[in-house]
């Protein structure tokens, strides 16, 4: 009696599984993401932008894709796996995560990045051609993105950066000016040639003729750990602000020791993204002897007073703008970057006499390919 009951159970069961199971299709359109490790089938995208994730765990309960903000309950795929369909997401990098039973972890099927604090999964929504700025392209000579060690006194530690050389460095004795390049926070030093590729829109600009070569040095300047509050108005910073001597006293002599730069402040410039940006504020407005030039992307200056910040450097616009040669400000349109509204930054600052640029990433948030954007914009506008 108890087999029957089992077993009609279980046949009831059936329809149900087989429900699940095809319950989540995915479209002929959909292509393996250029961000899954080879030799997976997904993640895939289609070309509605909608993300299809599969992974193997046999017994699991509740299995997750955590996504832009949101959480995906994947659905048995009768094969012993586990699928998930996404609504459609905007083009650019997503970092994500999966959860099996409570349980976070990085989809195995997925390249890992630096960000959120930790290695996360990530997945490239893609673009068309309007993204090829930031795709490498025939013809545009390559540039190399070098990880070195160096010591730094400031800190007593040996610290780990990522610099960027044209293409035309190794064939020459020509000297080049230096933008130092920061990320976000919870993020690393990997993050701008790995989740930005910026070395792929340096090396398109250069050889369009739109930008100057230059050296870019990107440093985890001390934000990889997540916020622990404290006082961080402008020029007072606590979280990351033991980066500020190590740029000043060590990184940038370093650079300036072993590559061919221009070592003055005519050549020199500095921006940064989300908390990057902040630590430009203060590192570039502290010490306007070191930088000429200076950029924000989503920058997180809040409550600026252009009247008393940085010892009031913006009510002196003749003195800033003879020092300072470009302030660039960029921000998305949606979700934080909304709430950061550099635009209104740029309007306060234009309103002192300060010349400040600003640039609006129309329809996205607070994420890589504003960022992407944003750094395209910029770069033409140094050291000319």
């Amino acid at each position: 009696m108890i087999k029957k009951m089992f077993l009609s159970t279980l046949l009831l069961a059936l329809p149900m599984m087989q429900m699940h199971a095809q319950s989540i299709t995915v479209p002929a359109d959909a292509v393996v993401a250029e961000t899954t490790i080879p030799g997976n089938e997904f993640p895939k995208v289609d070309k509605a932008h909608r993300a299809y994730f599969r992974i193997q765990v046999p017994g699991a309960s509740k299995v997750i894709v955590d996504i832009c903000n949101k959480k995906y309950e994947m659905q048995p795929d009768g094969k012993g796996g586990y699928m998930a369909v996404t609504d459609p997401l905007v083009p650019g990098f997503h970092y994500y995560f999966m959860e099996v039973d409570g349980i976070r972890f990085v989809d195995p099927a997925t390249e890992t990045f630096f960000g959120c604090n930790r290695q996360a999964g990530g997945i490239e929504i893609p673009e068309g051609s309007e993204g090829d700025y930031y795709r490498p392209q025939q013809g545009a000579p390559a540039g190399q993105v070098r990880s070195l060690y160096y010591y730094a006194k400031s800190s007593n530690e040996w610290r780990h950066a990522m610099v960027y050389t044209p293409a035309e460095y190794e064939n020459g004795k020509k000297k080049y000016p230096v933008l130092y390049l920061q990320h976000g926070m919870g993020e690393d030093e990997t993050g701008w040639s790995r989740q930005g590729h910026m070395q792929h829109i340096m090396d398109n600009l250069i050889a369009k003729g739109e930008a100057v070569p230059m050296i870019v040095v990107m440093e985890s300047g001390d934000i990889k750990a997540p916020f622990q509050g404290g006082d961080n108005r402008q020029g007072h910073s606590e979280y990351g602000n033991s980066f500020y001597p190590v740029l000043l006293n060590d990184l940038i002599p370093y650079i300036d020791s072993y590559f061919r730069t221009f070592a003055d402040r005519e050549h020199r410039a500095m921006a940064g993204l989300s908390w990057g940006g902040h630590q430009t504020f203060d590192v570039v407005l502290n010490n306007l002897d070191k930088f000429a030039w200076m950029g924000t992307f989503s920058g997180a200056i809040f409550g600026l007073d252009v009247k008393t910040a940085y010892d009031g450097i913006f009510t002196r616009p003749d003195e800033f703008n003879k020092k300072i040669h470009l302030l660039f400000m960029t921000c998305g349109t949606e979700g934080l970057d909304r709430m950061i509204n550099a635009k209104r930054t740029v309007e306060a600052l234009n309103a002192q006499g300060i010349p400040a640029q600003y640039y609006e990433a129309t329809g996205l948030d607070h994420e890589w390919l504003t960022w992407r954007r944003s750094l395209k914009e910029f770069i033409p506008k140094l050291f000319k």
